[in-house]
């Protein structure tokens, strides 16, 4: 069966009640289905109005639904009256074989009563009748398509105002005029090795914290992006780990020989060991961060996607970059307190689950590099219909 390419549309109500990561994790954790991409979206009237319209006149879905689905799309994403402010939604993309049945699957039912609540409507969504049988409340929790055709019509029109409506939606938000900041964090790619519920796990962790999620982009990390966002690391490294390289070559060569190496060797070793051992934990880090080796990537070929993705999101709020640092940990996950992002995910000091900017001028200088306001939707949606 040939791969196909399915969204999920996180609602504004799952947004504001921090059910991100719960909903995320859900999905990342289908079988054979890969998180591709995703983009925040602060819909407009226009979209909103369209949205609408395309699911009043869906054929693929029942009638008495499509002027429920239609008519809570209206409620839901329509700005804000009198200051225009959008909600927030976030669209995320999958792709795999059988990819819009399983994500439709995952998703459930609108009236999914199901005791074990084993779908994310059954979750997290509501659709309550009074003894009459009249809808009175209705949450669906996500949008999704129940056909390709479907997806095909609906990414369309999302992607028409993906540069107008999407991005980082700061205009969303009503920010406190002091305090306020925007920090980055990056899930990193040990949490996407394989399906599972860990990056939105983390993301689950992180909502502790209050703040919201304004920008968001399944990133594959360039090696020109790797070495200009961690390129600060390298000279600690080269100055940090120079003493304990030279240190365990110099223990080595005692044992072997069984005499002390001259003042010459030290120097030697001083002078081409440790900055080399310096410059390979450095490669290791782009190597996990890239899935590429830098020696051995030509010139030509830095800007290029890396083969390792991860998961960027942007949170604004007050005190961002400090709460987020708090949730997340140390640097040692073997160092971080229980309930924190790296003693519970982490593995050791380059395998530690997540990042975080440590200041509101490094978040600033992150962005800048690796941009989560680029539409990275663009090029699944032409890879699949063109």
């Amino acid at each position: 069966m040939a791969k196909e390419l399915g969204f999920v549309l996180i609602t504004p109500h799952s947004l504001r009640k921090s059910r991100t990561g719960g909903i995320i994790g859900r999905f990342s954790r289908i079988e054979g289905l890969e998180f591709v991409a995703s983009r925040m979206f602060g819909p407009s009237q226009k979209l909103v109005e369209e949205y609408a319209e395309l699911l009043r006149n869906n054929p693929d879905i029942s009638e008495d639904k499509r002027n429920v689905l239609a008519d809570y799309v209206l409620r839901a994403l329509t700005p804000e009256p009198g200051t225009g402010r959008p909600h927030r939604a976030m669209l995320l993309l999958f792709e795999g074989e059988n990819a819009i049945q399983k994500i439709y699957e995952t998703a459930g039912s609108f009236d999914d009563s199901k005791e074990s609540a084993d779908t994310v409507r059954g979750t997290h969504g509501e659709y309550v009748r009074n003894h009459d049988g009249e809808l009175i409340y209705f949450e669906p929790a996500v949008l999704v398509a129940p056909s390709a055709a479907s997806a095909s019509r609906t990414l369309a029109l999302w992607m028409k105002y993906a540069e107008t409506d999407g991005g980082i939606v700061s205009n969303a938000l009503s920010l406190p005029e002091k305090g306020a900041e925007k920090t980055l964090v990056i899930i990193k790619p040990d949490n996407f090795r394989f399906p599972s519920s860990r990056p939105g796990n983390i993301i689950d962790l992180f909502s502790r914290s209050g703040l919201r999620i304004i920008g968001a982009q399944v990133h594959r990390m360039s090696m020109a992006e790797a070495k200009e966002f961690y390129g600060p690391v390298q000279a600690v490294l080269r100055e940090k780990l120079a003493d304990r390289a030279v240190s365990r070559a110099l223990s080595v060569l005692k044992n072997e020989f069984d005499f002390d190496m001259p003042d010459d060797v030290v120097q030697a070793l001083n002078a081409t060991l440790g900055p080399d051992y310096g410059d390979n934990q450095f490669y290791e880090i782009m190597q996990f961060m890239t899935g590429l080796w830098l020696p051995d990537v030509p010139e030509a070929e830095l800007d290029a996607d890396g083969t390792a993705h991860c998961l960027v999101l942007i949170y604004a709020g007050e005190n961002a970059v400090e709460k987020i640092r708090t949730i997340l940990g140390p640097t040692d996950p073997s160092k971080a307190l229980p309930g924190s992002v790296r003693k519970e995910y982490g593995s050791d000091i380059m395998v530690n689950a997540a990042h975080a900017s440590d200041s509101p001028e490094n978040a600033l200088r992150e962005m800048g590099i690796l941009k989560p306001e680029r539409n990275a939707l663009k090029k699944w949606f032409e890879l699949y219909y063109g």
